[in-house]
């Protein structure tokens, strides 16, 4: 084999390394019912993911939904951990910028993340329903993480629940709609409560339709000023809403964004640095406590 030959197999194979290493790094996706969701039975399409012109996916045809995990790394960890709920209307997950771009940079930063998977109400000829399938979704991802908490450095008392969008009003009905678990269960994952210790609605949809009560945690809210008035307006009504009903809230109104905003590299001004508001206010809460 004469040198140039040797040097792009060299190439060719530190490349191919890189790649498998790539992958296996990877989180793998953890389903929140193992034997098949409820609702679910009967179901076998398989999951769809779409790539746009900028490379960040779009998933639809879920039918065994789960939470990928992004956990930092033993040292680093803080003891907090959010829930996070991609948007995309209820037909499809924006799971890129809306999740595990957001998962990852929690994670560096000692918070544990875990982008949720849930089904999908208004897809094309969906069985689903928002307050039925993807509700009962979201409130076993939080009793999943609350019942590995220990496996995962996480304290139990710092779990919260992170939507966009869509995902927004997810995480607003679990924060509204919660048990304490079934101490009877079989399933260890239901004993445990599905309440979050707090909750950011990331420019939520219908945020006009939520109506906070006193027990419900304490709120994050952030959105663009250019956002469409039902949201830009109405996380404005909705801080106050917090507020009269005795709900610790925080709001962010960025004037330069829009809707969609998530988290990606290209961001700039000060709406690319709501991750880093999101995490002053938890350390402010109290949440960034080790177990």
């Amino acid at each position: 084999m004469n040198t140039r030959l040797h040097f792009q197999s060299l190439v060719a194979a530190t490349l191919l390394i890189s790649a498998v290493n790539l992958i296996a790094a990877e989180p793998a996706e953890i389903l929140l019912w193992p034997k098949g969701a409820p609702g679910s039975e009967g179901k076998t399409e398989k999951e769809v993911v779409e790539k746009s012109a900028n490379g960040e996916r779009k998933v639809w045809s879920i039918h065994s939904p789960s939470i990928t995990p992004y956990l930092p790394a033993k040292g680093k960890a803080t003891g907090a951990a959010v829930i996070i709920a991609p948007g995309g209307a209820h037909r499809f997950l924006c799971v890129d910028h809306e999740g595990y771009y957001v998962a990852q940079w929690f994670s560096e930063r000692g918070i544990a993340a875990f982008v949720l998977k849930n089904r999908l109400a208004k897809e094309t000829n969906s069985t689903y329903k928002i307050e039925v399938e993807a509700l009962a979704d979201t409130q076993r991802a939080v009793r999943l993480v609350r019942n590995r908490a220990k496996e995962w450095n996480i304290n139990p008392q710092s779990i919260g629940v992170m939507g966009f969008s869509a995902g927004g009003e997810l995480a607003a009905l679990v924060s509204a709609r919660f048990d304490g678990g079934k101490a009877d269960s079989a399933d260890l994952v239901e004993r445990e409560s599905c309440k979050p210790d707090f909750q950011a609605l990331i420019y939520p949809g219908r945020s006009r339709d939520i109506q906070p009560t006193k027990d419900q945690p304490p709120v994050f809210l952030a959105c663009g000023y250019n956002d469409r008035p039902d949201i830009s307006e109405g996380l404005a009504e909705l801080y106050l809403r917090y507020k009269k009903a005795g709900v610790p809230a925080e709001l962010h109104i960025y004037s330069s964004a829009g809707h969609g905003f998530g988290l990606r590299e290209s961001s700039r001004g000060a709406v690319a640095g709501w991750t880093a508001r999101f995490s002053d206010w938890l350390g402010d809460r109290g949440f960034l406590k080790k177990p």
